[in-house]
């Protein structure tokens, strides 16, 4: 035996008046289309959040990475400095 999923609307259209399921379908296919399309552009307003996150991270990463390393270089100048003039 073999079940088959129904949804509410296949049990509307098999039970109720085709003509009020089919006028019903209609304005759940406009509420589940527009609500489907919502989420989807929510969920693409949220990956190009991300990515513009992301991508101002790098830019304040390559930044940060670079005073460091000035700071690094600054700091064994410095110490080369000291060392070269004990000797």
């Amino acid at each position: 035996m073999t079940v088959e999923p129904i949804t509410t609307r296949d049990y509307e259209a098999h039970t109720g008046n085709p003509d009020d399921a089919t006028a019903h379908r209609g304005e759940i296919d406009l509420k589940e289309t527009s609500e489907m399309l919502l989420y989807e552009e929510l969920s693409r307003a949220r990956i190009r959040d991300l990515e513009e996150g992301v991508r101002l991270q790098r830019i304040r990463g390559d930044a940060r990475a670079h005073r460091r390393w000035t700071r690094v270089a600054r700091w064994a100048s410095r110490r080369a400095e000291r060392y070269s003039e004990q000797d």
